[in-house]
């Protein structure tokens, strides 16, 4: 093995490896459970010693080292995807976040717009061959890679090896440190009967052979467990969880009928349970690619029946979806919500779909609004929402008026919502002085729980995104 001598060779420690970062420099971090804690446990120690330090990142998970009282004034993050790490950060102006579709942040890296001195990734240990997997991360760490002039990676034997277009070859690492530390995982708890609602409606729209993006959270989990029945789906997603596991198990998601990559699940990155991981490791069932392939609306097009399954903070009566902010307090990003809509939407038979509870804080607030709050960040245009599910319903948008699109919006709202919506389209002139509310679309059998114990929040893809991305 003639690369072992270069490996023995870059090995240090993790306080050695994070010696080459200097003031003023440019980093790219791997995150969501590809976050390298070795590596900024050790730059977070040599805070006092950097100035200026630029951290850019899509979604970083658990608690930041370089956010610290005692660390913050010497690094400043640039989120491409916001999170709980750095959201009070970013709010309180002491970071920055840039509004970006995924599939086009490595090309920030590629082109030299963004140059980068230095990547902190986490990798597996390297194969015979010397080449590491980037494991439960692909994203825009293959760009960074490729961007950055020094490379520093945490090695860790606890990492899946997955395959795809995901390795590194030791090579090309600048100095690296081995650790053998678990990956974080995604805690979950079970789905309210909201989104079980939610779940079969969306469930519905799917049909046999359709390939499947899915972000994080509680309803893409309702929708998995509501497809039961359903023949030959695929997957062609950003992020994988349990959920993903538990359909292929059951032999819902075969992947037999897909249009390129059959018999594969496409995907970014992974974010689950330990079991979870082991299922990963150096399974060919899986297709680890960086998100400007796997979000570029170009190849999800090409997926015949492609849906889209993404959620939103709030939707306007004319179909404007606000899906990273709340007002103007940033909460998490564009992600791949708008990639993936838009692919839907041409591929053949696609149906893009975003799904959210009617409500929000304790059933106290609609998702389901007359206007976006000022500041609201527009993600998905009324132009791109075709379908909007709530547990009331299907709200079909597509090619339709503001008057129709202001209805069926309206019928899919939470019941005491009801009037109020309508009177706001009223004085808008979006429906007519007379108009009043017939019968509600047909719906399945009443909530044993109340709408307003739905999550006061579903944060948008990654993915989902909490992030994904």
């Amino acid at each position: 093995m003639p690369w072992l001598d270069e490996y023995r060779k870059r090995r240090v420690t993790a306080e050695e490896a994070v010696a080459l970062v200097k003031s003023g420099d440019r980093l790219f971090v791997s995150g969501n459970a590809a976050t390298p804690f070795v590596l900024l446990e050790a730059l977070a120690a040599r805070a006092r010693e950097l100035e200026r330090v630029e951290v850019m990142h899509v979604l970083l998970v658990g608690e930041d080292p370089l956010s610290r009282p005692e660390t913050r004034e010497h690094f400043r993050h640039n989120s491409f995807f916001v999170g709980p790490a750095d959201r009070a950060a970013i709010n309180e102006g002491r970071a920055d976040y840039v509004p970006i579709h995924l599939h086009e942040i490595p090309r920030l890296f590629k082109s030299g717009r963004l140059p980068l001195d230095v990547a902190l990734i986490q990798t597996t240990p390297p194969d015979e061959h010397g080449f590491m997997s980037l494991g439960v991360e692909c994203l825009a760490t293959m760009a960074a890679i490729a961007s950055a002039r020094i490379i520093l990676a945490q090695v860790n034997d606890q990492m899946p090896r997955t395959l795809g277009d995901c390795f590194v070859h030791i090579s090309r690492v600048t100095r690296l440190c081995e650790v053998s530390c678990p990956l974080p995982e995604l805690q979950r708890s079970s789905f309210t009967d909201v989104e079980r609602r939610i779940g079969e409606y969306v469930a519905e729209l799917v049909e046999d052979g359709a390939t499947l993006q899915l972000g994080i959270g509680s309803i893409p989990d309702a929708v998995l467990a509501a497809l039961q029945g359903k023949r030959d789906l695929g997957i062609h997603t950003e992020m994988v969880s349990n959920g993903i596991m538990k359909a292929i198990e059951a032999g819902i998601i075969t992947g037999a009928r897909k249009t390129i990559h059959p018999g594969k699940v496409v995907c970014t990155f992974a974010f689950g349970s330990r079991d979870f991981y082991e299922y990963l490791d150096n399974n060919p069932l899986f297709e680890f690619h960086p998100c400007d392939y796997t979000n570029d609306p170009f190849i999800i097009a090409r997926n015949e029946k492609m849906v889209a399954i993404n959620s939103a903070i709030e939707v306007d009566l004319t179909g404007q979806v606000c899906s990273d902010s709340i007002g103007t307090q940033i909460y998490s990003g564009f992600g791949g919500q708008l990639d993936f809509i838009r692919g839907a939407a041409h591929a053949p038979g696609g149906k893009p779909i975003i799904a959210m509870p009617s409500t929000a804080r304790g059933g106290t607030v609609s998702r389901i609004v007359p206007l976006l709050k000022p500041g609201a960040g527009v993600v998905t245009t009324r132009a791109d929402v075709h379908y909007v599910v709530t547990e009331y319903g299907i709200a079909d948008l597509h090619g339709k008026n503001l008057r129709e699109r202001a209805e069926a919006l309206i019928r899919i709202a939470h019941p005491k919502f009801r009037e109020e919506l309508a009177r706001a389209a009223r004085e808008r002139r979006l429906l007519p002085p007379l108009f009043r509310l017939g019968e509600p679309p047909r719906a399945l059998e009443e909530p044993a729980v109340a709408p307003a114990q739905a999550s006061e929040i579903c944060e948008p893809s990654p993915s989902e995104g909490e992030r994904s991305p």
